[in-house]
């Protein structure tokens, strides 16, 4: 498989997705769509849009292949630094945003740029498209560590942000309920953990370590994830649900796994012994996807796909991002 082919296939619309823009009409904006998922939200959003609207990718575009690509596609694209208060004023309005912005990754060692990033910003956004639904992604990072026997926070479980990326996340998601009850706008919080591409991702994560033969930790014994495609599915669909206060969605795979286990089924395809760090605790980050699997399709990628397509891309040497999850982190420092 190829990067386009990938994209094409992160990218592909199903059915309810087409339905649910079709009662969203007018533009598309996402803000934030030079990340990991922007690009392939994007396209899905084009592709699923077929009315002719106006797919508007706002990002600062350190990626100008990225924004080409894009262009290509029929998508529009716009320099912005959000943080810009005039610069987000003078974005074209549309009656349905997407917000991908955030900052995960160097919140250690550049904490105020985080909070700057998750909580200013979107205040900002919000207030700008106060009018539009919102879909605002968050993370099941602002869920305390559960334990793993009872299958994973539910969306009205108590936060418990463990350290300042989490806390601020809270804080994002904050100011989003704020502006949806000040201006009576429209939000779904989609809480995402673990989306899964083959160019990163904790599959990628477990599957390099093992052909590598470097250690896998097994402190953060299990997970949830759910293939990317499927996450933009679901956001998508989560516009036509947006609600006041906002509906919020725990959005990641139905299933808990074992990193032990992953790393073993990788090794099996490598032909090599799987070497492990550490040792499962009892408790862990996972989401519970009653909600989402009530309101929405499941997702259609199943976990044996995922490992299959994945161990192919990294036994191919298939470029990566050099992006790692941290999935291992129990401390909340990235």
């Amino acid at each position: 498989m190829t990067e386009d082919e990938l994209d094409d296939l992160l990218s592909t619309p199903r059915d309810d997705t087409v339905i649910a823009l079709e009662v969203c009409p007018g533009d598309i904006v996402i803000l934030g769509a030079g990340g990991k998922m922007g690009p392939t939200l994007a396209r899905m959003a084009a592709r699923a849009a077929r009315d002719g609207r106006r797919i508007i990718a706002v990002s600062r575009w350190s990626s100008a292949e990225a924004e080409r690509s894009l262009n290509d596609f029929g998508i529009e694209t716009i320099k912005c630094d959000l943080l810009d208060r005039d610069a987000v004023a003078r974005l074209p309005d549309a009656p349905n945003v997407v917000f991908m912005a955030g900052q995960k990754f160097g919140t250690t060692g550049a904490p105020p740029a985080t909070w700057g990033m998750n909580t200013i910003v979107p205040a900002i956004c919000a207030e700008r498209y106060h009018g539009a639904r919102i879909v605002a992604f968050s993370t099941g990072n602002v869920y305390p560590l559960s334990p793993v026997s009872l299958g994973g926070s539910r969306e009205q479980d108590p936060l418990g942000p463990i350290g300042e990326y989490a806390a601020s996340c809270v804080g994002r998601e904050r100011v989003f309920e704020l502006f949806s009850e000040r201006n009576q706008t429209l939000v779904a919080i989609v809480r995402l953990n673990y989306a899964i591409d083959l160019r990163y991702g904790v599959l990628v994560d477990i599957a390099t370590k093992v052909k590598n033969g470097q250690p896998v930790s097994v402190d953060m014994g299990y997970v949830n994830v759910i293939w990317q495609g499927d996450a933009n599915r679901i956001a998508l669909e989560a516009l036509a649900r947006a609600a006041i206060p906002p509906l919020v969605i725990n959005v990641t795979g139905t299933e808990r796994l074992s990193v032990r286990t992953l790393a073993d089924r990788f090794a099996k395809r490598f032909g090599v012994e799987a070497k492990f760090s550490g040792v499962e605790k009892t408790d862990a980050l996972l989401s519970n996807t009653a909600r989402m699997r009530a309101l929405f399709t499941p997702p259609e990628t199943s976990v044996e796909t995922m490992i299959d397509l994945v161990a192919d891309w990294v036994e191919a040497d298939g470029p990566l991002l050099g992006k790692p999850t941290k999935f291992e982190a129990r401390d909340g420092k990235f």
